[in-house]
């Protein structure tokens, strides 16, 4: 397998950290972002006692500017971006009818516009390479919707809306744009629900537990390989069946 620059935004996170150590066992460089450097520089050490290298570089998605200037240090330290997963996203939940402007902005800014502000510094050398694999993150959420998520299933509904825009425009230079949707997944963010609460959740699953983030870096880097270049603007759902929606 040729190595490639792999670059997972979120990448420290229960998701992001499992495609970053599936991408590392495929052979590729692995790299993501970071803005509390305290909690980044253990996370790396957790990764390198694991024999995973997995560069990291400073910045904010929901800033273009501080976007622009994390893939150019990541560039320069590891080459071009050549595999970008766009997986960073938050949560500010809450009833629309309760929802304050700043908690819509909030996540419509790191769950969507970071597409755009990570995408764009990085598509015009995929476009020039001929060459190039980015995987949106989105969810369950923005396919079926959530009470008290307005805000979070707009912005995850909207990143399905990116892929297959991006992948209409760049299909001919060898780029393809895809989605994976997780349902619930057994991150611990998930297990800090309290048990009567997920209990309720998995009993709406079908397949009777929650998904393991090493069952979604799996879709991920089937996604990023070579044998998967005709596949494109597609919406992977990987849900345990919890939502069987076209």
């Amino acid at each position: 397998m040729t190595q490639r620059t792999a670059f997972v935004t979120g990448g420290t996170g229960g998701i992001g950290s499992a495609i970053i150590r599936y991408l590392a066992s495929q052979g590729h460089r692995v790299a993501t972002n970071y803005r509390d450097e305290a909690k980044a520089e253990a996370w790396r050490q957790a990764m390198a006692r694991d024999g995973i290298e997995a560069f990291m570089v400073q910045g904010d998605v929901s800033d273009p500017v501080a976007c622009e200037a994390m893939v150019r240090a990541l560039e320069e330290k590891c080459g071009p971006v050549d595999i970008l997963v766009n997986n960073a996203g938050i949560t500010r939940d809450t009833t629309f009818h309760k929802m304050t402007y700043q908690q819509w902005t909030d996540v419509i800014n790191t769950n969507l516009n970071a597409c755009f502000n990570v995408t764009r510094p990085v598509i015009e050398g995929m476009r020039a390479r001929k060459w190039g694999r980015i995987v949106q993150i989105s969810s369950i959420n923005g396919q079926k919707g959530q009470y008290g998520q307005a805000n979070y299933a707009a912005a995850k509904a909207g990143m399905h809306g990116f892929t297959i825009s991006l992948a209409q425009e760049n299909a001919k230079f060898g780029i393809t744009v895809n989605t994976v949707s997780p349902g619930y997944v057994g991150t611990d963010m998930v297990m800090a629900v309290p048990e009567e609460v997920r209990e309720k959740i998995v009993a709406q699953i079908p397949v009777g537990r929650l998904g393991k983030p090493e069952e979604i870096a799996h879709a991920v880097a089937f996604f990023t390989g070579d044998q998967a270049a005709w596949i494109t603007g597609a919406n992977l759902a990987i849900n345990g069946g919890h939502y069987m929606g076209w």
